[in-house]
C-alpha cells in the first residue's frame, strides 16, 4: 500500500519560535517516515506581510535552513517554494468563483484584521482560498497545524465538497492533525506565543537571547507555582519530572526559570549549531528547493489538469 499524503508549510515572515516548532514543525519531522510528505515555504502567503524583495529572499532561505536544521530529510520529504508551483494561484482563482464573500468574512484572520481596523488587502481576505489550493492540489490526507489554523482546514474541506458537488468527485477532503498538548504554546507573557505579541523565544536563539527571554517570563503564582514557566517547561520535560522539581523549588521562581533555561539551551544549542553548519553550503539548499519545486510541479500540475477537465476548460 502507498503511504498517505501529508502537506503543510510555514510562512517566511521572520525567525521561527518554539511555538512554531512544537505547534507544527516538529510534526513535519516526526511524520516524515510515515507519510509521503510535501512541506512548502508559503512565500505567496507571506506576501501579505512581507513586501521587501531583500527581506523576502532572506526569509525564504531562512525557512529552508530551518527545515533542514530541525531534521527534515529532503530524500524523504518534498521541500519546495509555493511560488515555484503556479498551480497554487491558478486553483485559488477557480475556488474564488465558487466561494461567497459572506462565507470568507467568517474567517478568523479576516475578523481579527477587521476588529483591529486594519486596511485589509484582498490577499488577506482571500488567504483561505489559496490555502485550500495548497492542500487540495496534492490530494493531502492530513495537514499538521496549530490550533489557530484548524478553521482553515475546515474551510478547505468545505471548498472541496462544494467543488465536488458542482463538478464531480475530484478533490480529496483532508483531515487536520493537532497535538492537544501543544495546541497553543504559551509565550513569555502567558498569551499564545506569537511574533505579533512580541512574547516569543526564537527557535535558534543565542544563549544571551534565551536568558533574556526566559528570565523575563511573567510569573503568576495563583496555582502555587509560576504557571507560565511551568506551562512552557512541559514542552521540554515530562510532567512527572516537573512535579518533583517544582515541589522541591516551591516559591523559588528564579531557580525554576534557571532550570527551564538550562533545558531550553540543551534543546536549542544543537539545532543552532546544525543550522550554522548548513549556512556554509547555500548552494545545497537552493538545489534542494529547485528539485523540490520540480517534484511538486509534477504532482500539482497533474491534479490541476484533472480539475480543469472537470470544469470544462481543458
Amino acid at each position: 500500500m502507498s503511504k498517505k499524503i501529508l502537506l503543510s508549510g510555514v510562512k517566511p515572515t521572520g525567525r521561527p519560535h518554539i511555538g512554531n516548532y512544537f505547534g507544527a514543525m516538529k510534526q513535519f519531522v516526526d511524520l516524515q517516515n510515515e507519510y509521503e510528505a510535501y512541506v512548502m515555504i508559503a512565500d505567496y502567503h507571506a506576501l501579505n506581510l512581507i513586501q521587501s524583495k531583500k527581506e523576502m529572499e532572506e526569509n525564504i532561505l531562512g525557512v529552508a535552513l530551518d527545515y533542514l536544521a530541525i531534521g527534515l530529510d529532503p530524500e524523504k520529504v518534498t521541500i519546495f517554494k509555493q511560488s515555484d508551483v503556479s498551480a497554487h494561484t491558478e486553483l485559488a482563482w477557480i475556488f474564488d468563483t465558487l466561494t461567497t464573500m459572506p462565507y470568507l468574512m467568517r474567517a478568523h484572520a479576516f475578523k481579527d484584521a477587521e476588529a483591529k481596523n486594519k486596511d485589509i488587502s484582498v490577499g488577506t481576505f482571500n488567504y483561505p482560498m489559496l490555502m485550500a489550493a495548497d492542500i487540495l492540489l496534492y490530494d493531502a490526507d492530513v495537514v499538521p497545524v496549530g490550533q489557530d489554523q484548524k478553521q482553515h482546514i475546515e474551510i478547505t474541506r468545505d471548498t472541496a465538497q462544494k467543488f465536488n458537488n458542482t463538478f464531480g468527485e475530484v478533490l480529496k477532503l483532508p483531515e487536520h492533525i493537532i497535538l492537544d498538548e501543544v495546541a497553543v504554546v504559551p509565550g513569555t507573557d502567558g498569551q499564545k506565543m506569537s511574533k505579533s505579541y512580541k512574547n516569543t523565544i526564537p527557535l535558534f536563539a543565542t544563549d544571551d537571547e534565551l536568558e533574556k527571554a526566559v528570565m523575563g517570563i511573567v510569573t503568576d503564582s495563583s496555582a502555587g507555582i509560576p504557571i507560565n514557566v511551568y506551562e512552557m517547561h512541559k514542552l521540554f520535560r515530562s510532567e512527572e519530572e516537573l512535579k518533583s522539581l517544582y515541589r522541591e523549588k516551591e516559591g523559588k521562581y528564579k531557580e525554576l526559570k534557571e532550570a527551564l533555561l538550562t533545558d531550553i539551551k540543551a534543546f536549542i544549542t544543537p539545532l543552532r549549531e546544525k543550522r550554522a553548519e548548513l549556512e556554509k553550503d547555500i548552494s545545497y539548499v537552493t538545489k534542494m528547493l529547485e528539485e523540490g519545486g520540480l517534484r511538486a510541479n509534477a504532482v500539482a500540475g497533474s491534479k490541476l489538469s484533472q480539475i480543469k477537465k472537470a470544469i470544462g476548460v481543458l
